[in-house]
């Protein structure tokens, strides 16, 4: 039975060897008390999980007799960290950021890290549990909301159908009763919600938000040879290309955070390392797309 096959273990079995190779890979050792007091399990059941992830990665673990407590070897290879790497860096991030603690985490002694983003407010759970009810009732809402356009009304009437992550921001993306077409909204401007129904608007008719576009990423074609391998690298590249497929609404902020956005040769190659092949197209594809769908709605409401 292997620990990596989530079909022969059980989740709450799994989880806890996930405990273990955790607390190999970060802290480079862990005891029997450790994990019984992080799962509330007897100290029975915690030597059996022991057990269990030494008989599938016996090169893993070695005890210390001296230190009552069993420790990472040279030959230490991640068993399941392999697929968790990624979400517990992100934890990090959420510990230094201070939208979670230590203690909702399975770090013992997190490794330093700094936050070099600039911080934002919390979310209001308030406001993102009327936003998610709206979304799952396919609702409306009335919005107070602070636009950097200089909008003179800062109420909005709104029909929220998803919420997205992008450039370090959540956005709610709705239908706007004033723009009469399907806008994103910033959620931390959002200083209040209320319920005022329900929607008539169908999210189905947001095409920009459902078609999608490849997006043909490669290497700033200016950068040296070496330059272009190590971009190529970081980004995972075949071939020297990336090819993302995203959204058409956004496709926007793929292109604005990786200035995708720009003319060649405007930035200086360093704030420009890759470059949009079909820039052009993206952008059509978008506008399109936004005309289609006010028009359908347009039609659906007359």
């Amino acid at each position: 039975m292997s620990i990596e096959d989530s079909d022969s273990v059980r989740w709450g079995v799994r989880r806890r060897l996930e405990f273990i190779d955790f607390r190999l890979f970060w802290d480079g050792r862990f005891n029997r008390r450790d994990l019984a007091d992080t799962f509330g399990i007897s100290a029975q059941q915690a030597s059996a999980d022991i057990a269990l992830y030494t008989a599938q990665a016996p090169a893993n673990l070695r005890y210390d007799p001296g230190a009552r407590t069993y420790v990472r070897t040279s030959a230490y290879r991640p068993t399941l960290m392999r697929a968790s790497s990624e979400r517990y860096l992100l934890q990090l991030v959420a510990i230094e950021n201070r939208w979670m603690s230590k203690e909702d985490t399975w770090f013992d002694q997190p490794p330093p890290i700094e936050n070099v983003s600039l911080l934002r407010k919390r979310t209001d759970s308030d406001i993102l549990l009327l936003i998610l009810d709206a979304i799952n009732q396919r609702g409306q809402l009335e919005i107070r909301y602070k636009s950097i356009t200089g909008s003179p009304e800062p109420k909005r009437l709104i029909a929220p159908h998803a919420l997205f992550h992008a450039g370090g921001r959540w956005y709610v993306r709705a239908w706007s009763g004033e723009h009469r077409d399907f806008r994103d909204y910033n959620l931390f401007r959002i200083e209040s919600v209320s319920a005022i129904g329900t929607s008539v608007t169908d999210p189905a008719l947001d095409y920009e938000w459902s078609h999608r576009i490849d997006l043909e990423i490669v290497p700033n074609p200016v950068l040296l040879e070496t330059q272009r391998a190590a971009v190529a690298m970081e980004y995972g590249m075949t071939d020297g290309k990336l090819v993302v497929t995203s959204r058409l609404s956004q496709s926007f902020y793929l292109m604005t955070e990786n200035n995708l956005d720009v003319e060649p040769n405007v930035l200086i190659p360093g704030k420009q390392p890759l470059v949009l092949l079909n820039r052009s197209e993206v952008v059509a594809a978008r506008e399109t797309a936004r005309k289609l769908s006010t028009a359908a709605v347009a039609r659906a409401s007359a």
